[in-house]
């Protein structure tokens, strides 16, 4: 029928789903948003002395990788289930799923980023009088930068995805309205969500894309002798801090 509405039609596209149910997207928006942040913030406090831990005592190193990379294989829905009668049915519930989720990513490109360091570096600061907590925070970090921002890129993206499947104890964000648009067949709910989810996704990794421009611009140089150079600068910079 000409002019019918497209909710009426339910239609996969429809504006007027978007106009009509704007403060409820608003809303699945914020949560989702909330939850992929508070996840990724604890992830990073959790994985930082992970990391450093396994560097320090080489025998930590495979049990803390290989229980990490253990948790990353247990399916989202068995996570969450396991997780539901410690937290009972609450955000908890999904925050720590999503922070177990991200561990094998962020420790891993931790410890990637800490040994790519170079030893020249080290041995530079050392000889200035710095003490490893120093050293650590003013020299190896910064210079570790770049593997650690795409770990963190990585584990945000991932985390995105992962939070949708919090709905099904009622804390996905954007993923309560695609399971409910799914049971009620409602096409232009469960496509606008999904979209939505997917620009969620790629705006915060060109955030952090960005972030890591700002903070490491020494990889912008050009290769050969420039490139060299480039890096150099960075490590001197570095190691005077």
């Amino acid at each position: 029928m000409a002019g019918e509405s497209c909710l009426i039609s339910n239609a996969w596209i429809c504006g007027e789903y978007v106009r009509t149910r704007g403060q409820e997207l608003t809303d699945a928006v914020l949560q989702h948003i909330g939850i992929t942040a508070a996840s990724v913030a604890i992830g990073v406090l959790v994985a930082f002395p992970l990391a450093l831990l396994a560097r320090r005592w080489r025998g930590l190193a495979g049990p803390v990788l290989g229980a990490t990379t253990v948790l990353y294989t247990i399916p989202s829905l068995a996570m969450f289930s396991l997780l539901v009668p410690m937290y009972g049915l609450s955000v908890a519930v999904v925050i720590t799923g999503l922070v177990l989720y991200a561990l094998t990513i962020l420790v891993r490109n931790i410890l990637a980023g800490l040994a790519g360091v170079p030893e020249e570096a080290r041995e530079a600061a050392r000889g200035m009088g710095y003490g490893p907590l120093r050293l650590l925070f003013a020299v190896e970090l910064p210079l570790a930068l770049p593997s650690l921002m795409a770990g963190l890129r990585i584990a945000t993206v991932s985390t995105i995805s992962l939070t949708t499947v919090g709905a099904i104890i009622g804390y996905g964000g954007l993923g309560n309205l695609i399971l409910e648009g799914k049971n009620s067949y409602f096409k232009a709910e469960v496509l606008t969500a999904s979209v939505l989810c997917v620009v969620l996704a790629v705006l915060a990794d060109l955030a952090l894309l960005l972030v890591q421009r700002l903070l490491t611009p020494w990889t912008r140089a050009g290769r050969g002798r420039a490139g060299r150079r480039g890096r150099a600068r960075a490590e001197e910079k570095a190691v005077a801090v």
